[in-house]
């Protein structure tokens, strides 16, 4: 059973991985409108690379489903850009700067543990107990 801190600290976690997860949603969709205009560029392949019939199929609703996706993209980058601003405005109230980084490092730029640690000059270890100290000190409010 898990602590009334660790509870704290795993809703941290998830709010400091938000950013995250809008990075991803955004880059899918980016993809999905990328694999859309290849496939109106070359019509004859589609992804399993067997030649298709020659015939275009209509623009209306290719335009239609582009626009859709790039309306999609827009609310995402908006969402991205908000979690962004609220988590970097939270981050940049904390006093110690080590723990500032190791957040940024980690949730806001995705880092593994091993790359934050070679970033920041310390050991595994210790960017653990740095993390450990700036969850503490992250004021969620």
């Amino acid at each position: 059973m898990k602590s009334m801190d660790q509870q704290e600290n795993e809703k941290k976690k998830a709010y400091l991985k938000s950013y995250q997860r809008a990075a991803r949603r955004e880059k899918d969709i980016l993809e999905e409108i990328q694999r859309l205009r290849m496939n109106k560029m070359f019509p004859a392949v589609v992804n399993d690379g067997m030649p298709k019939g020659g015939h275009q199929s209509d623009l209306s609703e290719y335009a239609a489903l582009l626009d859709e996706q790039i309306g999609i993209l827009k609310k995402e980058c908006l969402k991205k850009v908000r979690i962004y601003s609220g988590i970097e405005d939270k981050i940049r109230h904390m006093e110690n700067e080590d723990e500032q980084r190791v957040l940024r490092l980690r949730y806001i730029r995705g880092m593994k543990w091993e790359e934050v640690a070679l970033e920041m000059g310390y050991s595994w270890q210790h960017t653990h107990r740095i993390h450990a100290k700036a969850l503490i000190n992250f004021k969620m409010r």
